[in-house]
Parts: structure tokens; C-alpha cells; sequence
């Protein structure tokens, strides 16, 4: 359970966490991640404890608890208070800027792929150490405010409003997803009812409505795809002014640069379509294959991206097959070949020892290069046995996480 309560104007927040250990061996430690934050330690307790050290390694993101004596094996409950700042970093909680009515104003916004999330609240930020989230906001009255699961109710309090979300499914730290600011929306539904809504800053709403069409398009090819229905009720995509990626596949909340997500009918061009497409079907496409399937450790990323990458391309060439996109697909093979042409190549799956090292394998080895296997892959073994394959998959391993071994045993079978 999280409560987060951002402050736009001096940039700062607050918030509480209680978080579900299980101790399953005889210790007296508890070992987390954290940084960037500043932890109350007169509020640290798991159960009725209190931890006699509290110490930061700073270098690994790491928070230990150190107890006087062994904690209680079983289930306990560990909660704290911490304090953080909405950085300028767009990673972790920042502050991205937008101007409304000729002044400028401050969003607050996350952005925890790869290891950011404990930049915001204490956590176990690991893919494997999947939870349930249940999430509370305190934000101004007149803002919007997002997170990955609906609002289950708000109650209002003069300038402030305080919105509890429905518990997510099981999912991973780096998912985990807020927007606060100011925003409209274009609203569509997939044909399983679910609603989407592509937010955007006032104004600029209509410029949402081209990727709102691709967005419910390719929920409701995945669907049938996977043979598995998207696990969430709702899935919102927002144009962010300051943003580090490109886009980043939240679990039902989805972050877009602004020239990602948004297309002018007047004035924007047609590789900008085309760009637009791409992104919001390989975005989506995590929603299966990352989000309820995800990769055991950072090791395997090229399990997510390589995938998404390839399935983006087979959603658009359905959705618009006068583009012959897999013709295009091949100056991704092409920018993957250049790449692995260098001394300083590196195999498409790379042992990942720290998280610091995460960040250097978000490259076209990953995406690209995988993204071509996966098609020779697909093409050796028929489409329809392929995509068996892929639907058996996400039944097998839905709400848990997977290592690239897995997936060759499913596609061997």
C-alpha cells in the first residue's frame, strides 16, 4: 500500500508505504531498495519492531534494516515514512513543465524503467519481486491525477483531493505508474469493453484521436492473438512534455513523448503516422508481453523489447497494409547488423550483475536484432504454430515472470 502526496509548486514529496514480507528464513535483516529518499527511521517498523540500524548504500540503491533480534518467520507487515524531491531528471517522480493559460505550470510524473522506482518509494525494485499495488494520491482539487488501476472513490477537501485506486493485479516495481496535472481526453472502447483514453494537454485533444484508433485496434487484436483478454478495465496513454524515452508501457497508464502519441491531420507528416503506430502497437504490445508475462531479470530484456518490437510491425501491417511495413522491418535488421558489425557488440541476452548496468542494453541489439530473430523464428516455424506457441505462453507464465529458456521450451513443444 502506497500514499504519496506530490507538492507542484515547491517541487517536494511525501508518502507512506506498508509493504507484505514474507520472512521465510531466520534472519535479522531486511534489505531493500531506496535512494534519493529521505526515510523517517522513528517510523520504520516491521511488525511491532523496531530496527536498532537503518544504512544506505548509496552506490547500489540499497536501504538495510538491521533488528536486535530474529524477525518472526511468516507473513509481517514493514511501513514507513520517507521524503523525496520531484527531480529534474525525468526518472524516478519528476517534475515535467507544461504552460496553461500563458503561465507555466509543473506535472508531476513517473518514470521507473529500469531501477527508478526506489527513487520514489522504498521497494523491492526487482522484475521478479512482483506485488499488488494499492495506491492513494493527495493532489490539488482541479488536477488530474492517473495512476495504473481506475479511481476506486475520491473525497475532496476544500483545495485537495485525496483519490484511492482499485488494487492492481500481481506486477512488477518498474510499472508502476502516476500522472498529476492538467489534461483532457479522447475516449474510445475495445470490444470487450474496455475504455481507453489517450490524455493530452488542453487543447491538443484532438490530436490524440489517431492513436486512440490504433491503440483500441491493436487491444483488440492482442487479444485474440494471445487468445488472453487485457487483464485491466482501463488503459489511459498520455502525452508528457518532458519525457527521457520515447514511451514507456506502464501497466494500463502508458507515457508518451509528446511527438510519440500525438498526430496533426493538417500539419503532421506521413512517416510521423507511421511513427505513431509503431510506438502505440509495440507500447501495447508490452501490455502482454512484459507486463503480464515479464522477464525473470534484466537479463532477458530483449525478451520484452525484441517482442514488442516485432509484434508492433505485425499489427500495423494489419491495420494498414497499403504501408508494406515488414518491408520497411528491414532497415531495423539492417540498423541491428551495423551494430553487431562493431568490436563492441554484445549478444543479444547480456548477464546483467548490477543495476547500474541495466541502461546499456537499451540499444538495436536488443530491440532490433531481436526483433529479426524473433521473425526468422516465426517464419521457420509457421505463423499458426507460432502463435500457439505465443498464446500457450502467456497462459502458462500470466502474473509471474519468465526467462528466455522458458520461452524456448514453449515454442519447442
Amino acid at each position: 500500500e502506497l500514499f504519496l502526496r506530490p507538492d507542484l509548486v515547491a517541487c517536494t514529496f511525501s508518502g507512506s508505504v506498508a509493504i507484505s514480507v514474507a520472512v521465510s528464513a531466520p534472519t535479522r535483516f531486511l534489505v531493500l531498495n531506496a535512494l534519493d529518499l529521505s526515510v523517517n527511521r522513528t517510523s520504520i517498523r516491521f511488525q511491532a519492531l523496531e530496527p536498532t540500524e537503518v544504512v544506505f548504500f548509496k552506490d547500489d540503491g540499497v536501504l538495510v534494516l538491521g533488528f536486535a533480534k530474529q524477525l518472526p518467520l511468516g507473513e509481517g507487515l514493514l511501513k514507513m515514512d520517507f521524503n523525496g524531491i520531484l527531480n529534474d531528471q525525468m526518472r524516478g517522480f519528476y517534475r515535467s513543465k507544461y504552460q496553461y493559460k500563458g503561465k507555466e505550470r509543473n506535472m508531476a510524473v513517473t518514470q521507473f524503467e529500469s531501477v527508478d522506482a526506489r527513487r520514489c518509494f522504498p521497494c523491492w525494485d526487482e522484475p521478479a519481486f512482483k506485488a499488488k499495488f494499492k495506491l492513494t494520491l493527495e493532489v490539488p482539487s482541479e488536477l488530474v491525477a492517473l495512476s495504473n488501476m481506475p479511481v476506486g472513490n475520491a473525497t475532496f477537501a476544500g483545495p485537495i483531493k485525496t483519490v484511492r485506486y482499485l488494487e492492481s493485479p500481481p506486477m512488477s516495481t518498474y510499472l508502476v505508474a502516476i500522472v498529476v496535472g492538467l489534461f483532457e481526453y479522447v475516449e474510445g472502447m475495445t470490444t470487450k469493453g474496455t475504455r481507453v483514453r489517450v490524455y493530452t494537454q488542453i487543447g491538443k485533444s484532438n490530436q490524440g484521436k489517431f492513436a486512440l484508433d490504433v491503440g483500441v485496434k491493436s487491444l483488440n487484436l492482442y487479444k485474440d492473438y494471445f487468445d488472453t483478454p487485457f487483464p485491466l478495465p482501463k488503459l489511459d496513454m498520455v502525452a508528457i512534455p518532458d519525457f527521457a524515452a520515447g514511451a514507456m508501457e506502464n501497466y494500463g497508464l502508458v507515457t508518451y513523448r509528446e511527438v510519440a502519441l500525438l498526430f496533426d491531420d493538417k500539419s503532421s507528416s506521413a512517416s510521423s503516422r507511421q511513427s505513431v503506430a509503431i510506438t502505440v502497437a509495440h507500447e501495447l504490445a508490452h501490455q502482454w508481453f512484459g507486463n503480464l508475462v515479464t522477464m525473470e531479470w534484466w537479463t532477458h530484456l530483449w525478451l520484452n523489447e525484441g517482442f514488442a518490437t516485432w509484434m508492433s510491425h505485425l499489427a500495423v501491417d494489419s491495420f494498414f497494409p497499403q504501408w508494406n511495413i515488414w518491408a520497411q522491418f528491414l532497415d531495423r535488421t539492417t540498423t541491428a547488423l551495423r551494430l553487431d558489425s562493431l568490436e563492441a557488440s554484445h549478444p543479444i541476452e547480456v548477464e546483467i550483475h548490477h543495476a547500474s548496468e541495466v541502461d546499456q542494453i537499451f540499444d538495436a541489439i536488443s530491440y532490433d536484432k531481436g526483433a529479426s530473430v524473433i521473425r526468422m523464428l516465426q517464419s521457420y516455424l509457421g505463423a499458426e504454430r507460432f502463435q500457439k506457441a505465443m498464446a500457450s505462453y502467456m497462459k502458462k507464465y500470466a502474473y509471474s515472470n519468465a526467462k528466455t529458456e522458458d520461452l524456448w521450451a514453449v515454442l519447442e513443444k
